[in-house]
This record gives structure tokens, C-alpha cells and sequence, in this order.
């Protein structure tokens, strides 16, 4: 069970806000929650013939018809669910008030809650309150807008198993396992004149150097897990007119980039994303790589090189009747540098069924090529399987503990420093007053990471990242 924290962010007030986007659509939710929810919506809330509907005496978890009136004014006809404290998202009561669309209907309910006696909600302020009330930590809570904002199946994946508290298991199993054998030690310094060892060294190394190995292993997944969350970066790069443009084009399915006959019509970088078989791929066309006295095409390759840098997956599309194998060669020896733990995939482009058995015998020293003609779309769909499985055999087992956010990563690195100098302490010889100290370092950087430890500031640059509703 999470304890509620003690913050100043903690207050009595009854908050509301539209769950909804803004705009007209056919169901608008308008959200409440806070120690007043309940007599608010007892005045606003009454059967069709305004017959007053007693919420304090309704079950939790129900849902009511009825409607929403201003005096003898009805506003809408909605139907009102009841969440109540302890048992709802905020751990305070809640009320979700379903009505329709109408941006105006939405507007005049949410001012007339608000004049009876609640205050609109700061961004991210219901999920705030469910880890101020002892519903989430503050890992699964972010997870809460990771799960908002995941559009493909892996980020969304690993934004359920960190928000169901995966990954906040995991910590504080860690976190856990150190307050053992820091208990011991801080025993120790209560003992110090007596000179006794409540805690075993070599067990207390054999602990640190295993948790040293996890927290290590979960920050080399942030790389799976930041591109996972972000899309595959996949450069797509070659000679002018190789294709590129049009191989994007029949990517996306629509005309994102501009086809031309011309050599060196894009000049800067074009990206953009589609999720193939759940997985998300953000696909940027390059200039293409030539010898040019242009200065703004030479500023396009230069950009393409960094793009290549950057890239998981660097396709080379080239002309496969203007290009030979020889001299392909030396184009991946000088590609080859520019890849940073990337995989170079070689794409030959513009063949036809007729003569694709003499292409891939004239480029049989490249086993791993793919044929396909962009305009023709032959092939694209073994091209798409293709970068499906070098997502995979990179990386992925989304049912594995994956960090994807930036602060848990950096919290995780400064972890491993304090436990660093716990096991050089150990190999020293240094005192238990020392051993602790670090100790209690390793143990405030993973407590940041749940919200056993936090402040105020952190706090509010967290949630004010949160829509609205939420």
C-alpha cells in the first residue's frame, strides 16, 4: 500500500475540469473530485422533473440519469457516475458527469459547478492527487501520461507494465534490499565503542554488486525504451534521385515529399511517422549524398550525415542500374563511420519482376540487400517486415522492465555512482559512518524515482506537464 504523502500541494478544495478534448463531439465528461463533490452535484443534479436525488445515500460505482439544472433551467439530460472515497481514482469522491457534445453545454455545467463551489483544475491535478492520496507513486503516474500520449503498441505497452507497477516494484524491491543492510550498518555506528559488525561485508558487496548489475541493465534499456516511446528513427539516404522522396511517399501513403526528376530537390531533412505492426518508425528523407558546389545542398548533406548519426536504421536506396556492385563497396566503407550502434540496410531501388534475378545475382556479395521499385511499389511490404525485424532482434522484450523517461534514468545513473562508492569503501576498508553515507545516497536517488522522496518543485514540473482533465 502507497502512503499519502505530506506535501503543501496538499488542500481541501473541490476541483473540476473536462475529461473531453475541447470541441463538439457527441459525449462530453465533465470531471469532479474533492470533499465537496457530492453536495455540489446534489444541488445541480435531479431527475427529469427536478426531483432532487440524494448522492450520499446512492453506492459507489453506479451510474444515474438524470439532469443537470439551474434553478428551474434544465441544461442538459446526463448520466452521473459515483465514485466514492476511498475507492476512486483521486481516493476522494468523484463524480463524472457525461453529457453532450456541446462545447456550449460543456461550458455553462463547468461555470455552474464552480459558482456552487468548486474551482477549476490545474493541469495534471486529479492524477496528482491520486499520489498524493496514496493511489500511484509517482512512476505510475507518469506512466498516466505516457499511457495518454503512447501511439504505437509497444509504447503503450510498457506505459500498462510501468503503470500497473512494474517498474516501481522493481525499485523498491532495490530499495528495500539496501534498507535491510543500511538498518545494520546505522546499528553498527549505535555500537561503535564495542567495535561490531551487525552487517556482513562481503554479503552487504555481494547485494551491492547485484543491484549495481539491475540498475545498470535499466539504464541501458533507456535507449530501447526512449526510442520506443519516441519511434524508430530511420534515415533513409543515397545519391540524388536514388528514390528517396518516393520511397517516403509510398511509406506514408501520401505525398509528404516533393518528387522531381531534378537531382538535389530535397535540401533539408522531411520526417515524419507511421507504426508498422505496432511498432512506431519515424522515417526521415535526407538530402541526397553527392561531391556539390551548392552551398545550400552541401548544408542538406551535411545534415543527412548527422541523420545517419542519429539513426537506428540507416537505409541506402540506390539506383540499381547505375550503380555497380564495386562501386557500391566503397559507398558503405564510407558510410560505415558515420553509423553510431545503427544498422546500415542496403535497398536496391528501381527494378522490375523481369529482371530482379539477374540484380540479385549481380549483388549476390550483399546477402542481406532488399530489391524494390518505390514507384512501382514491388517489394515495400518485405521492406516494411524487414525493419520489423531489426526493431526486434535489437531490442525487444516490451514484457521486460524498459525505462522511458529521462528523470528516472538520470535518477538510476546517480544511483549507480553512490553504489560505486559503496563497493570501493568495502575494497578499502573504510569505516561504517562512511559506507552509511552512501548508502543513504543510493537509496534518496531511487526514492525519487516512486515519490518516496520529492519535493515541491519536482512535483509541479511533473503534473504540469498533465492536460487539464487528468
Amino acid at each position: 500500500m502507497i502512503k499519502p504523502l505530506k506535501t503543501s500541494f496538499i488542500n481541501k478544495d473541490t476541483i473540476v475540469a473536462l475529461a473531453t478534448p475541447q470541441g463538439i463531439g457527441a459525449i462530453g465528461i465533465i470531471r469532479v473530485t474533492g470533499p465537496n463533490a457530492l453536495p455540489i452535484c446534489n444541488q445541480l443534479f435531479a431527475t427529469k422533473s427536478l426531483k432532487k436525488i440524494n448522492l450520499d445515500k446512492k453506492a459507489s460505482h453506479t451510474v444515474h440519469f438524470g439532469v443537470i439544472h439551474d434553478g428551474d433551467v434544465i441544461l442538459d439530460e446526463v448520466l452521473l457516475t459515483l465514485f466514492k472515497a476511498p475507492t476512486s481514482y483521486t481516493a476522494e469522491d468523484t463524480i463524472e458527469i457525461s453529457c453532450h457534445g456541446s462545447g456550449f453545454i460543456q461550458q455553462h455545467i463547468i461555470q455552474l459547478i464552480v459558482k456552487t463551489g468548486a474551482r477549476m483544475a490545474q493541469s495534471g491535478e486529479f492524477t496528482l492527487r491520486a499520489f498524493l492520496n496514496g493511489k500511484l507513486d509517482l512512476s505510475q503516474a507518469e506512466a498516466v501520461a505516457d499511457l495518454i500520449s503512447s501511439n504505437s503498441s509497444s509504447s503503450h505497452q510498457i506505459a500498462i507494465e510501468q503503470m500497473r507497477g512494474g517498474f516501481s516494484s522493481k525499485i523498491k524491491l532495490l530499495r528495500q534490499n539496501l534498507i535491510d543492510f543500511a538498518s545494520l550498518i546505522e546499528l553498527e555506528l549505535d555500537f561503535s565503542e564495542e567495535d561490531v559488525e551487525f552487517a556482513d561485508r562481503s554479503d552487504l558487496k555481494n547485494l551491492v554488486n547485484a543491484i549495481h548489475r539491475i540498475v545498470q541493465r535499466l539504464i541501458d534499456s533507456f535507449e530501447v525504451g526512449n526510442v520506443i516511446k519516441n519511434g524508430i528513427p530511420v534515415a533513409i539516404v543515397g545519391k540524388p534521385n536514388a528514390g528517396k522522396s518516393t520511397l517516403l511517399n509510398v511509406l506514408l501513403e501520401e505525398d509528404r515529399a516533393i518528387v522531381s526528376e531534378i537531382a538535389g530537390t530535397t535540401r533539408d531533412v522531411i520526417e515524419d511517422e507511421i507504426t508498422i505492426d505496432g511498432v512506431l518508425f519515424r522515417f526521415i528523407d535526407t538530402a541526397g549524398i553527392r561531391d556539390t558546389t551548392d552551398i545550400i545542398e552541401s548544408i542538406g548533406v551535411e545534415k543527412t550525415f548527422q541523420q545517419i548519426k542519429l539513426s537506428s536504421i540507416a537505409i541506402y536506396l540506390f539506383d540499381a542500374h547505375e550503380i555497380t556492385p564495386s562501386e557500391l563497396q566503397p559507398i558503405v566503407d564510407e558510410l560505415v563511420p558515420h553509423l553510431h550502434n545503427s544498422h546500415l540496410l542496403l535497398v536496391a531501388n528501381k527494378i522490375d519482376k523481369e529482371d530482379l534475378g539477374y540484380i540479385k545475382k549481380e549483388f549476390a556479395a550483399f546477402p542481406d540487400m532488399l530489391f524494390i521499385s518505390a514507384k512501382e511499389r514491388i517489394y515495400i511490404d518485405e521492406l516494411k517486415q524487414q525493419l520489423v525485424a531489426l526493431f526486434d532482434s535489437k531490442t525487444v522484450n516490451v514484457t521486460e522492465t524498459i525505462v522511458t523517461n529521462a528523470r528516472h534514468v538520470e535518477a538510476l545513473r546517480h544511483t549507480n555512482v553512490a553504489l560505486q562508492r559503496v563497493l570501493d569503501g568495502l575494497n578499502t576498508g573504510v569505516t561504517g559512518d562512511f559506507l552509511a553515507m552512501d548508502i543513504r545516497q543510493a537509496l534518496h536517488y531511487l526514492g525519487t524515482i516512486t515519490g518516496e522522496i520529492s519535493t515541491d518543485d519536482l512535483l509541479s514540473n511533473i503534473f504540469s506537464r498533465f492536460c487539464i482533465g487528468k
